[in-house]
């Protein structure tokens, strides 16, 4: 489909793509470059996208891209909350919700993310969505950015995906439940009785799960700045991390990352994993 707008749509990637430096995103720049900012191949990488179906985008042809393409192409260039509304206006495309899978990662957290390459980290959404890892975060935990509707909430999935749960020890599932059900309440309160999201995703948990129905009806709520977790790694078995959280100003993303638990083994298990990284990874959710 060729429409002027997906021309517009074309020149407006191609712009933002020439602004940034390949070491702005964690590239190696290399002796050569023909091009100023990022070459097409980069975007594509960086975005998860084929370079053909790149190339096609800033021509302005091609087929209009998904919402999860376009969030993906928005944080590979680092776009600001206006220049990614305006990405999705030029597509087409509706401007996702807040908290959304395909919600705008801001820029200083990607940053902050990029800058913490050797340490287990990601940026999730109030209601536990993920929206970007890291590799080494894949490595520890499985890519958790492939769902797709409610299932795109790890805390959704912890009560009606019993198999989620394999990622921590039984003997830690009803902390990691208590921890769920607080959180979300004072999430959801943050965002006030006129959120559909969290109220809906809220009723479906109440009506699916006998266990959240009972935690939640014990009105506990707190959020999860530091938590001390005991993570089931396929080759690696148990490996203790405290788990730390940064919230952004409106606290509907916060920056979460994971560092060796004093006194026990996990900083070598962490090394170990950076050499492993996700080459015989098998999927966890």
């Amino acid at each position: 489909m060729r429409t002027a707008g997906y021309a517009e749509l074309g020149a407006f990637l191609r712009s933002r793509r020439e602004r940034i430096q390949p070491e702005e995103v964690g590239l190696v720049p290399g002796p050569r470059r023909r091009v100023p900012g990022l070459r097409r191949d980069e975007v594509a990488q960086l975005a998860g996208a084929s370079v053909d179906y790149y190339n096609e985008l800033e021509r302005g042809a091609g087929s209009q891209p998904s919402e999860q393409m376009l969030a993906a192409l928005g944080r590979a260039l680092r776009l600001t909350d206006d220049e990614w509304r305006h990405l999705f206006h030029l597509a087409e495309r509706p401007v996702p919700p807040a908290g959304s899978a395909a919600s705008h990662v801001q820029p200083g957290m990607l940053d902050l993310l990029g800058r913490l390459a050797s340490t287990p980290a990601k940026v999730i959404t109030d209601l536990h969505v993920t929206l970007v890892q890291n590799p080494l975060a894949v490595a520890l935990v499985g890519d958790h950015t492939h769902f797709t509707g409610r299932h795109a909430s790890f805390a959704y999935r912890w009560f009606v995906a019993p198999a989620s749960r394999a990622i921590y020890p039984e003997a830690d599932h009803d902390a990691q439940s208590q921890a769920f059900v607080a959180d979300l309440r004072a999430g959801a309160a943050r965002r006030g009785s006129r959120d559909t999201e969290a109220r809906s995703m809220i009723a479906e948990l109440r009506e699916g799960s006998a266990e959240f129905a009972s935690l939640w009806d014990r009105h506990d709520v707190a959020f999860r700045r530091r938590d001390r977790k005991r993570i089931n790694h396929p080759e690696l078995g148990l490996i203790d991390v405290n788990c730390l959280n940064l919230f952004s100003e409106d606290g509907r993303q916060r920056l979460l990352w994971f560092t060796p638990t004093p006194g026990t083994d996990s900083a070598d298990l962490l090394e170990l994993l950076a050499v492993i990284g996700t080459q015989s990874l098998t999927e966890r959710s």
